[in-house]
């Protein structure tokens, strides 16, 4: 299977999908930058070329992580395979 989202750090709560059409139901391959490793995460809505893929399910008010940092909160629930976007996540600094 082709790469289809990255994860810059195992820490990463959230993938970077780099493929286009990401359907719902699909089970997509993560390639995990940090040790080269691979994760798989079943869509369970479509997410657009450029937005994340939740890792692990998530709260609003918690922390999302991608290139092993802090880059917002959860403003809304999400589950594993969610589409995280402005909709859901929010930056910190305003």
């Amino acid at each position: 299977m082709a790469t289809q989202f990255i994860v810059h750090d195992k820490k990463d709560t959230v993938g970077v999908v780099v493929v286009e059409d990401v359907k719902t139901g699909a089970t997509i391959e993560g390639w995990v930058m940090e040790g080269d490793g691979t994760v798989k995460v079943k869509a369970l809505k479509p997410v657009p070329l450029g937005h994340k893929i939740a890792l692990v399910d998530m709260k609003k008010g918690d922390t999302v992580l991608k290139y092993g940092h802090d880059i917002g909160r959860m403003v809304a629930d999400a589950r594993k395979g969610d589409h995280i976007h402005v909709h859901n996540m929010k930056t910190k600094r305003w």
